[in-house]
């Protein structure tokens, strides 16, 4: 390997807090000292990695633009003997621009701005910034360097194919802070194989780590080579730091040789002016150390998941302040799993499990709570609701005329028990987890200020079926069984009325999770799914009940996002509406 023909580059996947521009800065530091400590000649940290991402509204407060700038310039002080890439908004007189420095010597030596601003599903980002114009290339001695921004690299024949095929930059960096849903990583790690394949580059994305609200970005920042090969890749849900070297000769010889790609180059139309800067190399690298090239074990989908829901309960807790946690146990599936990751995410001796009983919970249920703290070996409280619930029914008694019991006090039960949450949580400042997940809040399978209740939804975007495969996968996985078997076995009941069953409000959820994913994540309409061969009747209730629990899930917890399409900043949908496509009607 030619040492003058050769870049040694770090990819610092960091978790910063959005906002914390101290401790964002005091991070990048120490990330950068790590990257001096293996000779580095580039580091390249996450997209927006001063104010954190997304910083939402804090973008209109002109106060966190000017810190967040001079947030910067502490880096910048500190940025000596290496180049530093480091993502921040950079406010002009044009307007405010996601931006990607290059700082060298204490001097920022030049300011990408990202040209395509995702504006789609959780992305609002033309809300906040003005697009780029032009691509910037940075020369270190020689070896021309594209820098780009997350978005960039999902666009085709635009940013990173001009840098490759008209600035002839034989390496590309692309900073990134690209959301975790199921199937993304993977889909993202192809992206990032074509884009280098076909224009002959390697491509280092860099990509952010951590839980924002309900966001959790995966890391999983690689570097992969002009043939497609991943090279060196960071751990997933972790923070970390790889390093490779990369030599430019092989890359000039295969570009010589690859006819299609000089086809490519010779048809491409010409798009952009570069901006263009040239810098020297910080180290000498004849004396550098050889580095070992990170190759990490990919997980399998639902590890993915699994650790998605540990990293992004760890996160909203820590972040925001709290140390432990308050739960209702029911004996089911879905508090079972919630329990099991907040015990993950935080430590057992951080999470309380409450059972509150009440005439209509069944022995066995007590038993399975019971048994599912000792297994977790988390601190475990029984309060009985049946004695209020008693005395809410005398109380009203003289008002309800004699009707029937029915759902107004299976929800009454429901609201004793997040009132007791919550008085918990008050307390002794304990952050409450509501345990319901994505199947019961799609049809509004839920209540109210009672189970619904609390600061944090863990499995709010877990179908129900997904519910059971996370409780297996989980099982497997230890040494000793945790969720109880009779808790996965048995059918799943709000046990709210005498032998109540999910199952007599709803279809099976084998049946209902389909259903629900053609109508909320695709948006496929009535007869689209019964053209599936669903039934008729069932597929056009589900709708109905999505339809009418719009105004349940916006006054939902955050929770967090694992698949494509998830309720919130996602799925947007007016309360007040009276449309129905005619195929629905």
């Amino acid at each position: 390997m030619n040492s003058n023909s050769t870049l040694r580059i770090a990819l610092a996947q960091i978790n910063v807090t959005v906002g914390d521009l101290a401790g964002n800065v005091e991070k990048i530091k120490q990330y950068i000292h790590q990257a001096k400590e293996k000779q580095a000649d580039i580091v390249a940290f996450p997209e927006l990695t001063i104010p954190g991402y997304p910083p939402e509204d804090l973008l209109l407060r002109p106060q966190f633009i000017a810190d967040n700038r001079t947030a910067m310039e502490h880096i910048t002080a500190a940025c000596e003997g290496i180049i530093c890439i480091i993502g921040f908004a950079d406010q002009r007189k044009a307007g405010l621009f996601n931006g990607a420095a290059v700082i060298q010597n204490r001097e920022i030596k030049g300011i990408y701005h990202k040209i395509h601003l995702p504006n789609y599903g959780v992305f609002d980002e033309k809300r906040y910034f003005k697009e780029g114009e032009n691509p910037l290339i940075f020369s270190v001695d020689g070896i021309p360097v594209g820098l780009s921004v997350c978005e960039d690299l999902w666009i085709q024949d635009s940013v990173i194919d001009a840098q490759a095929l008209q600035g002839d930059c034989l390496i590309n960096i692309n900073i990134s802070a690209s959301p975790f849903c199921s199937g993304k990583i993977e889909e993202r790690e192809a992206l990032v194989i074509d884009r280098a394949r076909k224009n002959r580059t390697f491509l280092c994305y860099v990509n952010l780590i951590g839980g924002q609200d309900e966001l959790v970005f995966d890391g999983s920042s690689l570097v992969v080579n002009d043939s497609g090969e991943i090279v060196s890749r960071c751990k997933q849900f972790a923070e970390d730091i790889t390093f490779v070297d990369i030599d430019i000769e092989p890359i000039r010889q295969n570009r010589e040789r690859d006819k299609i790609f000089q086809q490519r180059r010779e048809s491409f139309p010409q798009k952009f002016e570069f901006d263009k800067i040239d810098l020297k190399k910080s180290q000498q690298s004849s004396l550098k150390i050889p580095i070992e090239h990170k190759q990490r074990r990919s997980l399998s989908q639902i590890e993915e998941i699994y650790h998605a829901l540990v990293l992004g309960t760890r996160d909203y807790v820590h972040k925001n302040g709290f140390k432990k946690v308050v739960l209702g146990l029911s004996g089911g599936i879905d508090s079972a799993l919630t329990a099991a990751i907040a015990a993950d995410a935080l430590g057992a001796e951080n999470v309380i499990g409450v059972a509150m009983p009440s005439k209509f919970s069944s022995d066995s249920s007590l038993d399975d709570a019971q048994q599912l703290a000792q297994n977790l070996g988390i601190d475990y409280k029984i309060i009985p609701i049946q004695d209020t619930f008693n005395q809410y029914r005398e109380m009203l008694k003289p008002h309800f005329l004699d009707l029937p019991f029915d759902v107004t006090e299976e929800n009454i039960q429901a609201r004793i028990r997040g009132n007791i949450i919550m008085a918990l949580s008050n307390k002794f400042g304990w952050l409450a987890l509501t345990t319901g997940n994505k199947s019961e809040l799609s049809v509004g399978y839920c209540t109210l200020y009672g189970d619904m209740v609390g600061g944090f939804a863990v499995i709010k975007d877990v179908p129900k079926m997904m519910v059971y495969q996370l409780s297996e996968y989980l099982n497997k996985t230890r040494e000793h069984e945790i969720i109880p078997r009779n808790t996965i076995t048995k059918p799943p009941s709000a046990e709210l009325r005498p032998e109540q069953k999910d199952s007599d409000s709803l279809p099976p959820y084998e049946i209902l999770d389909p259903i629900l994913q053609a109508y909320v994540e695709q948006n496929l309409s009535s007869a689209d799914i019964i053209s599936k061969g669903f039934d008729e009747r069932i597929v056009r209730r589900v709708v109905h009940l999505v339809d009418r629990a719009e105004y349940k899930r916006r006054q939902a917890p955050p929770g967090i996002k694992i698949t494509p399409r998830a309720f919130g900043k996602d799925r947007r949908m007016p309360i007040t509406n009276h449309y129905h496509n005619s195929s629905d009607q």
